[in-house]
């Protein structure tokens, strides 16, 4: 049995042997939090910043306060912006050439962002960031969305640390089907419930949580709306809000 002396000795060689097996924490010092919202089916023309009589002041403050593009470009479709935004790369290089429902056996169009091709939250979690995604998610073929799995493409294996939200393209406003994390939840029965509202609620919770523990850590969050989407199913104080405001139609809308 070895004394004291070589025992230390050992103990000292190992701790240095094996001492760059841990990597330095990033300085992390004066990096800024960054949030994504994206509106799902809504257009520029929709906004009060852009003429349009829809109410829309949120929108509208961070507009007066921020940059409007005026050469931009979407794809017209879910699945395919969402993968331009979150990879920074052509759609069609990254296997979402069309909605993930439509997935075929084609590389460039199979549903699902090819694990060659990096996220932003992927990097910004290799960074030190936090991440966490809320709402629509629409990036997993539809035959991988199922409570069993697999859960490749889920929002977890592609660089969100938390998640609430729905899968598919769309779903219920009143009474949606949810995904916390990797797992599936019961529809929430509270009066009045409304999933636009449940979805801006979790994403304050994940920030909040996120400064209860780490304040100086910063986070990515993306906020993904899907209210404008079909089924169309506002609360009843926004239908009253806006009734008869748009009966001459909408042509004439149009030109006013």
């Amino acid at each position: 049995m070895p004394d004291a002396a070589e025992s230390a000795g050992y103990a000292t060689l190992e701790s240095t042997e094996f001492s760059g097996a841990w990597p330095e924490r990033p300085d992390l010092t004066g990096l800024p939090n960054v949030v994504y919202i994206v509106l799902d089916d809504v257009g520029f023309a929709q906004f009060g910043c852009y003429g349009s009589s829809i109410d829309t002041p949120n929108m509208d403050r961070l507009a007066a306060n921020g940059l409007r593009y005026t050469n931009y470009h979407t794809t017209t479709l879910c699945s395919p912006s969402r993968a331009c935004l979150l990879t920074g790369r052509n759609h069609h290089t990254v296997g979402m050439r069309s909605v993930s429902n439509w997935a075929r056996a084609y590389p460039n169009g199979r549903g699902a962002i090819t694990n060659r091709a990096a996220t932003i939250p992927q990097l910004l979690r290799d960074r030190g960031f936090s991440t966490f995604a809320v709402g629509k998610w629409h990036l997993a073929p539809m035959s991988e969305t199922a409570a069993a799995g697999p859960f490749d493409h889920w929002p977890l294996q592609k660089g969100f640390e938390r998640y609430y939200g729905f899968l598919d393209a769309l779903t219920d406003q009143f009474a949606p089907e949810l995904t916390y994390d990797n797992h599936r939840i019961p529809t929430p029965d509270t009066p009045g419930y409304h999933v636009r509202e449940d979805m801006v609620d979790r994403a304050i919770e994940f920030m909040r949580d996120q400064r209860a523990i780490y304040d100086a850590k910063p986070f990515f969050l993306y906020v993904a709306f899907g209210a404008c989407h079909d089924p169309h199913q506002a609360p009843p104080e926004y239908l009253e809000k806006y009734r008869g405001r748009f009966d001459q139609g909408y042509d004439v809308a149009r030109q006013e």
